[in-house]
């Protein structure tokens, strides 16, 4: 489903990575590893088609991705560093905006069970700008609950999240990956979900 060919990135005068060569059927779990400064960030980003590599293809079902545009958008699920939560709008509203324009067809009945299996019942109409760091992260990681997205990009999904979150990503993410989905993640947290058979990449090596 999603297969790089000599990938190369780099960061002003330096290379990041050269020759990056691997490819990821339906149902796979990679775990992108390395030191920090390595290209883990620039790597999935460039996935995303949010930065341009130097050198190399990235192909999305047997197509090159820059010429599939909205099409592999539509496919694509990104979590980054940043949230990407409005801290005016509430949990409901801000789902609302992000299946939108992913393109998943929701009902608010469904956004509202979203948040509640997340952790957040009694949060879901407060701004966001009144919830924790770590609530505000479970806003953002109730769009895997609501995704219809065949391939999920995350990074660094655990962080700033207590113990009973981690477990119920994991989870999200094994159910996705046992569905046919595909995942990609960095994390600098070793969990049970990473310890397991599933394929590593190693930056920096």
């Amino acid at each position: 489903m999603l297969e790089v060919t000599k990938l190369e990135c780099r960061r002003g005068d330096r290379r990041l990575f050269s020759g990056l060569d691997f490819a990821l059927d339906a149902g796979t779990l990679l775990h992108v590893r390395g030191r920090n400064g390595s290209g883990k960030t620039t790597l999935l980003r460039t996935l995303c088609g949010l930065f341009t590599p130097d050198a190399g293809e990235i192909r999305w079902r047997g197509q090159p991705t820059r010429e599939l545009g909205e099409e592999f958008q539509r496919d694509l699920l990104y979590f980054g560093h940043l949230n990407g939560i409005k801290g005016d709008l509430s949990g409901i509203e801000n789902l609302t905006i992000a299946a939108t324009l992913d393109g998943d067809r929701v009902d608010q009945p469904a956004i509202w069970e979203a948040l509640k299996q997340i952790g957040l019942a009694g949060f879901e109409d407060l701004p966001t700008r009144m919830l924790s760091q770590g609530q505000k992260k479970r806003v953002a990681l109730a769009r895997l609950i609501l995704s219809r997205a065949p391939l999920w990009i995350l990074d660094e999904p655990f962080t700033a999240l207590d113990t009973g979150a981690v477990a119920l990503l994991q989870r999200l993410i094994a159910d996705h990956i046992a569905a046919g989905g595909l995942a990609v993640l960095t994390t600098h947290q070793e969990v049970p979900l990473t310890s397991g058979q599933i394929r590593r990449l190693d930056l920096g090596n």
